[in-house]
């Protein structure tokens, strides 16, 4: 006999559940991630990402829409381009079991939108929030699956930006519905940009950011989709590789009105590398602190899960992003140096006499604890045996940044200040940048905001134009 209940739509579950209290706390800390990412975005803006992003401007109508680092550029262009610079040092924030950066497409589609719509601070913190849970969600749905081979952070973010997106519009629920089916129409990215040297991971995202908010827009003026884009026989889910479980996906999607956001389960990044290396960094870290001469090293063993393994086995990195991306590299230089900072995968740092040859002394071994604690807990234990004999070892099971070994507000904003600072902002520049930010939970109007980012444009042209004029001079 034929169900008389058929099961509804995941999607309907999935904007069921995002219709739940925001509170103060919840958005503090949705402020404390906004000074994270416009850190990272500043100082991407100082890339090789963001010259392409100049150049392509220049083929994009000029609008009255904040661009960091531009005059400003509509909406969707603006998205685009500040979608594109989250992740170009490897600082984005991340949910670890999701493996899902959602900052890097929620937070440029939510302030476009927000300055757009003329949306309150309040309007604009409750969308991070919204943005932030649908793109951990669905990285939870999909599971590791899919990560396998999809760029998860750009797959998902395409949802995550148009329910940030479909809050600042006041959607009614069966829209939302919709502006997921058409975010899940324009999800895109695969894991062959790791593989190979260029700049698609970075215009993935961009692309997410950009096509959620597209889809949001679309699903406004009456444009309809497939309801069950997520679970269908021809889904999103099927077809990247996620079989869709319906009990999970219900025990996922059916929070109570009371339940929390994930937006507190997001981990900050201490260190410009892939996520997937910070385990060996910090293990390093502490052995150095024992105080090894490096020459006295005879061999190192590393064990971490097996993903990490997969992304991260670089024994010779060449460039910049391989050395973010080497955890042969991240051992080497935290041992030989005690930090790991923005100068550490400079041509300079790989080419380091003291850390280039430890690198190939670097055992990589997957690590059984590790591996049946991925991905609820990204591990690492790093054993280094001298020339004399003498052994010493160090194991991460939470590694810095995470829920259970957090780094405080005043280090989030610490690490903000310094990639404002390097990106070319005065210290004084930065600081009114990061109190803005953490006052919008107890502000009205996003005035304030698009006032300091307005004045900082307007003083960096005026530095750049000195600094041409002086070159003239000389």
């Amino acid at each position: 006999m034929a169900d008389t209940h058929p099961m509804p739509p995941w999607s309907e579950w999935l904007v069921d559940s995002l219709h739940r209290s925001v509170g103060l706390k919840d958005r503090q800390r949705a402020a404390l991630h906004l000074i994270d990412w416009m850190g990272c975005a500043h100082l991407g803006q100082t890339t090789e990402v963001g010259d392409v992003l100049q150049r392509w401007s220049r083929q994009q109508a000029p609008g009255n829409i904040w661009v960091c680092g531009h005059a400003g550029l509509n909406a969707a262009e603006a998205v685009r381009w500040h979608g594109s610079l989250g992740s170009c040092h490897e600082l984005d924030d991340v949910h670890r079991e999701a493996v899902v950066h959602p900052g890097d497409t929620v937070i440029p589609a939510a302030l476009a939108l927000a300055q757009r719509e003329n949306s309150s601070a309040d309007e604009l913190l409750q969308a991070l929030v919204i943005g932030y849970e649908t793109g951990i969600l669905l990285g939870l749905l999909s599971g590791p699956d899919h990560y396998a081979r999809w760029y998860s952070t750009a797959t998902v973010g395409v949802f995550a930006s148009a329910m940030a997106c479909a809050k600042l519009l006041k959607l009614s629920k069966s829209q939302m519905q919709h502006a997921l089916a058409l975010a899940g129409m324009q999800s895109a990215g695969v894991w062959q940009c790791r593989l190979e040297p260029g700049l698609a991971k970075q215009m993935a995202t961009g692309h997410s950011a950009q096509a959620g908010l597209v889809a949001a827009d679309l699903a406004a003026a009456g444009m309809t989709g497939p309801l069950s884009i997520l679970e269908g026989p021809l889904g999103w889910l099927k077809a990247t590789g996620a079989l869709p479980d319906a009990p999970r996906a219900q025990s996922l999607l059916q929070v109570g009105a009371d339940g929390a956001w994930r937006l507190h389960e997001v981990s900050f990044k201490p260190w410009p590398a892939c996520r997937h290396v910070h385990p060996a960094i910090e293990c390093a870290l502490h052995l150095h602190a024992q105080g090894f001469n490096p020459a006295q090293i005879d061999t190192l063993r590393l064990e971490t899960y097996a993903v990490a393994l997969s992304f991260a086995d670089q024994a010779f990195p060449q460039t910049p992003l391989q050395g973010k991306f080497s955890l042969q590299h991240g051992v080497a230089w935290a041992l030989c140096h005690g930090k790991f900072g923005l100068e550490a995968t400079s041509p300079e740092a790989l080419a380091d006499p003291l850390c280039a040859p430890l690198r190939p002394r670097v055992q990589l071994v997957c690590g059984q604890a590790q591996e049946q604690a991925y991905p609820q807990r990204f591990g690492a234990r790093l054993e280094v045996r001298l020339k004399d004999g003498r052994t010493a070892a160090h194991e991460v099971q939470s590694v810095l940044g995470d829920p259970e070994n957090p780094l405080s507000p005043d280090q989030v904003k610490e690490k903000a200040r310094e990639l404002l600072t390097a990106s070319g902002l005065t210290s004084l520049q930065a600081q009114e940048l990061m109190a803005t930010c953490l006052a919008l939970p107890q502000s009205q109007g996003l005035g304030p905001l698009w006032s300091v980012l307005q004045m900082q444009h307007q003083s960096q042209n005026v530095s750049s134009a000195q600094a041409s004029d002086s070159k003239r001079s000389s």
